[in-house]
This record gives C-alpha cells, sequence and structure tokens, in this order.
C-alpha cells in the first residue's frame, strides 16, 4: 500500500514541498530511501524503527520503500523523520487511513518516541504559509515559535503516540497562539555566557563591541 505525507525542506531560506511516499508490501523484509537523501536522512530508519517500536507499536516486517519527491533535489536533515514515521504507520493500520490536506509534518524523533525541538521552523512556516499550506504538525517545543505566523494552524506534538492518538481523533490538542508582544518582549536568560568559551578573544571581542553599538 502507498501512503503519501506532505512536509517542507530548505534551500537556504527558500522552502519547497518534499512528497513523503511510503510503500509498505509483502516481500523480504527490507527498507530503502530514495530521491537523493543525504547520510542524516538515510539514518531516519534506525531513528523511525526504534520509535515505533518502542512506542508499543509493532514494526511489522515488510518490504518498504520510502520516496522522497522531487527527486532531483538533495535531501539534508531529520526533519523528515516524523513524515516517514506517520506514512509507514498508516500503512501498518495504526493511523486511520486520511488525506491530509494541506498539511505538513515536520519533526524529529528520539529512539524513545519523543518528538525533538528542530531547528529552522520559522522559515519552514513562512515558506508554507506562501504555498498555501493551511496546518503544520510539529514538535510541541517549536510551536510557539512556528505560531508567529498568521493563518497557520500549529499543532504541537510530543510524543509520536499522542500524535497517533490526535490524528485519530481520540484526543483533541488544541492549535498553538502566540502574544508576539510578549514573546519579543520576554527576559532573555542564559545559563552560559563568554566565561564559558576557550579562546576566541578577537571574535568576542568583536561580538562585544557590536553589542555596545546597539545599546
Amino acid at each position: 500500500m502507498l501512503s503519501i505525507i506532505e512536509t517542507m525542506a530548505l534551500h537556504g531560506l527558500d522552502g519547497y514541498l518534499v512528497e513523503v511516499q511510503v510503500d509498505v508490501s509483502p516481500g523480504m523484509p527490507n527498507w530503502d530511501v530514495v530521491g537523493l537523501p543525504d547520510a542524516s536522512v538515510k539514518e531516519a530508519k534506525e531513528r523511525v524503527r526504534t520509535a515505533i517500536r518502542n512506542s508499543e507499536f509493532e514494526f511489522q516486517s515488510r518490504k518498504i520503500v520510502v520516496n522522497l519527491a522531487p527527486a532531483n533535489t538533495k535531501k539534508e536533515g531529520s526533519l523528515f523523520d516524523l513524515p516517514i514515521a506517520v506514512g509507514i504507520l498508516m500503512n501498518f493500520g495504526y493511523i486511520k487511513r486520511q488525506f491530509f490536506n494541506k498539511t505538513i509534518f515536520v519533526g524529529e524523533l528520539s529512539l524513545d518516541g519523543k518528538i525533538n525541538k528542530a531547528k529552522g521552523i520559522l522559515p519552514i512556516c513562512i515558506e508554507a504559509k506562501k504555498m498555501g499550506i493551511r496546518r503544520i504538525i510539529l514538535p510541541r517545543e517549536n510551536s510557539k515559535e512556528a505560531a508567529i505566523v498568521n493563518g497557520l494552524e500549529v499543532i504541537g506534538v510530543s510524543t509520536l503516540d499522542e500524535l497517533v492518538q490526535y490524528l485519530n481523533g481520540e484526543i483533541i490538542i488544541e492549535k498553538t497562539r502566540t502574544n508576539i508582544d510578549e514573546l519579543w518582549n520576554k527576559e532573555q536568560e542564559y545559563d552560559v555566557d563568554f566565561s564559558e568559551v576557550k579562546g576566541q578573544e578577537n571574535v568576542k571581542r568583536a561580538i562585544e563591541v557590536a553589542a555596545a553599538r546597539q545599546s
């Protein structure tokens, strides 16, 4: 069976949609990822497999082919983990088969099934809005950042099991809302500073001068 889940990749700050086409069929257990994936994307096989098992879903012995389309652009990073996992779980019957209209999935999986905070979410959301995407499902830790983009429904999830329950209608997750003024005015506190950096004295001096000129 074939399932198609959409996600988004970045080339610089320019985004483009990627179809994650997942085909699961009987045959010799095997897993291939095609569509110009880099090493980090190929490693998704082990992250996704282990995350599914540790989320208490059976990983069935099947032949799995994942195609990342368009196949003529190089795919980089771990943000494809989540859409790949959704496609596989749909084919395994754990997610009700449905068409995710104008929805993209973005996120990296931990081996225990947790959905990790990701980088590059804001430009992804900005580009998604331009392309007519209505909903993005992503790590909960990124949800407030993503909700800055008006007109985009942001659903933050913490684990793969929670996502499956949400997609099957077993639980309700409210879309994230962000008060932009509160976000920008919030005082930032850090547990590290330049004293933690060894060497790089010229670089630190340049940053200090630049910061002083802005104040």
